[in-house]
C-alpha cells in the first residue's frame, strides 16, 4: 500500500485542474488524434509511423483494351512521443493549511502543461508548414485570409476544418478592420469585433487569438538552383533498402538539394524558385502561382534540405511521381533564381487543415504501490494526466508533480503553413 496517499481535498482539486487543463487545449483540440499503444511505444523507441494520405492516378478507359494498373507507393510519416513535459513544486506542512494556495498553484501547473501542448502544434506549423502567403501591409483585412483560402483551395487542400491561429497584433489588426468595414448599431460581428476584437470565422477559417509564437527573420540573400535535372525529379518511394538487404520506411517530406550557396540562409525561410509553380495535388493541373519552399536546415555551403520535395514527373516518371506530383516546371533552365519572401523579420500566423497534423497521447507506467501517491485521468483528447505527491517526513515537504506524455506530427506539411505581415 502507498506510504503516501491524496487527501479528498487534494483530490477535488485534481478534477478542477483537469477541468483547466482541458480549457486551455484550444489549438490541439483542432488537430487530429491518434492514439498510441503504452507497451508498442516503448518497443519502437517512442516512434511510430503514420501513413499519408493517398492520391492515386485515374485513366481513361476505352472498351475493349486493357487498363494498366498502377503502383500504389503508400507514403508515411515518423511520429514520436516527443514531449515529456512536467511541472513540479514543493509545498511544506504550513503552507498545505491554506487550500487557496494549494488550489493556485494546482491551477498554473495545468494552465503550464496546457501551454506546452498548444504551443508544440503551433510551432510544428509555423516552422514546417509549406504554405506561405506574404502580405505587404502591416496588419490583416478580410482579403488576406481569403487569399489563404484561395492558395488551399487551388491546390486540393479538402475544404472545412480549416483553421487560423494569429498573434495578438495581427488578429487585433484584423477585428479593426473587421470593426470598421461592418460597424452600425445591433450588428452582432461588429459589436464583438469592436467590444471584444472578436473575429471568429473568416473566409472558411476558425480563427484563434494567441498571446505568443515563432518569428521569422529577414532574408536579403542571393540563391540560385537548378531546374532542369534530377533535383527536380525527386521520386517518392515508400521505403528504401540497404545494402545489407535491410528496409526501412523513408520520410519523403524533405529533399536535400544544392545551391549556388547558403550564406545568410537559414533554417525556416520561406521561399519560391522562379518558374516552378504549384499544382493541383489531385487532378495536378497548374495552379498559375509559384510554388513555395521551406528552409527545414541548412547542410553545408551549398546544400540545405527542403519542404517539400520538388516532385516534377518529367522524363520518365514512375506512377508515385506521377500519382504525387507537386510542381510544374514551366521554364526549365540551368540555374533558376531563389526569391526569399521573408524579407522583414515578421510574427508567423500558422494555418492548417485538421487532418494534416496529428496529436499522439501517451502514457507514463507510473506505480501507485512504491512510496508516492498517484491519481491519473484522461481528457477527452486522449491526453493522459498524471499527478504524483511524496511526503518527506523529515523536512515536513510534500511533492507535487503534474506530468502530462505527447507527440505532435505535421503529417502532411502541404497542407498547412504560415501566413505574416509587413512584407513591403
Amino acid at each position: 500500500m502507498a506510504t503516501n496517499e491524496f487527501s479528498k481535498e487534494e483530490r477535488v482539486a485534481f478534477d478542477q485542474i483537469l477541468e483547466g487543463f482541458e480549457d486551455g487545449l484550444v489549438l490541439s483540440r483542432n488537430v487530429a488524434k491518434f492514439g498510441t499503444d503504452g507497451q508498442l511505444m516503448e518497443r519502437a523507441n517512442d516512434t511510430i509511423w503514420r501513413p499519408m494520405p493517398y492520391i492515386l492516378n485515374s485513366q481513361d478507359r476505352i472498351i475493349g483494351s486493357n487498363v494498366t494498373f498502377q503502383d500504389v507507393e503508400q507514403l508515411s510519416v515518423p511520429a514520436t512521443l516527443g514531449f515529456n513535459k512536467t511541472v513540479p513544486w514543493t509545498m511544506t506542512a504550513l503552507e498545505l493549511r491554506d487550500a487557496l494556495q494549494e488550489g493556485r498553484l494546482g491551477k498554473a501547473a495545468s494552465q503550464r502543461l496546457a501551454s506546452d501542448v498548444n504551443t508544440a502544434v503551433r510551432d510544428v506549423v509555423s516552422l514546417q508548414g509549406t504554405i506561405a502567403v506574404a502580405i505587404g501591409a502591416a496588419t490583416g483585412d478580410y482579403d488576406d485570409i481569403a487569399l489563404v483560402e484561395s492558395v488551399l483551395n487551388e491546390q486540393g487542400v479538402p475544404q472545412g476544418d480549416r483553421y487560423l491561429a494569429l498573434n495578438t497584433r495581427d488578429y487585433n489588426g484584423l477585428a479593426g478592420s473587421l470593426a470598421a468595414a461592418t460597424r452600425s448599431f445591433g450588428n452582432a460581428k461588429s459589436d464583438k469585433a469592436f467590444e471584444r476584437s472578436y473575429v471568429g470565422m473568416v473566409a472558411g477559417f476558425e480563427t484563434y487569438k494567441t498571446d505568443a509564437g515563432k518569428r521569422i527573420t529577414a532574408n536579403s540573400a542571393t540563391v540560385t538552383i537548378a531546374t532542369n535535372g534530377t533535383q527536380v525529379q525527386y521520386k517518392p518511394t515508400a521505403t528504401s533498402t540497404a545494402a545489407t538487404g535491410e528496409k526501412s520506411n523513408v520520410d519523403n517530406r524533405y529533399q536535400q538539394v544544392t545551391v549556388s550557396t547558403t550564406s545568410g540562409v537559414e533554417a525556416g525561410d520561406v521561399f519560391t524558385i522562379d518558374g516552378i509553380e504549384s499544382v493541383h495535388h489531385i487532378h495536378k493541373e497548374p495552379t498559375g502561382q509559384p510554388k513555395t519552399f521551406r528552409v527545414i536546415s541548412v547542410d553545408s555551403g551549398t546544400t540545405m534540405t527542403i519542404s517539400p520535395p520538388l516532385i516534377g514527373a518529367t522524363g520518365s516518371p514512375t506512377d508515385a511521381e506521377l500519382a504525387y506530383k507537386n510542381i510544374e516546371v514551366v521554364s526549365p533552365s540551368a540555374t533558376a533564381s531563389i526569391t526569399f519572401l521573408n524579407t522583414k523579420t515578421a510574427a508567423l500566423n500558422p494555418f492548417w487543415y485538421k487532418d494534416s497534423v496529428e496529436l499522439l497521447p501517451g502514457r507514463y507506467a507510473v506505480p501507485s504501490d512504491q512510496g508516492p501517491a498517484v491519481l491519473r485521468a484522461t481528457t477527452e483528447q486522449g491526453l493522459e494526466v498524471v499527478m504524483t505527491k511524496f511526503f518527506n517526513h523529515s523536512t515536513f515537504t510534500s511533492e507535487f508533480t503534474l506530468n502530462v506524455l505527447f507527440g505532435v506530427v505535421n503529417t502532411n506539411p502541404e497542407m498547412n503553413g504560415v501566413l505574416f505581415f509587413g512584407q513591403s
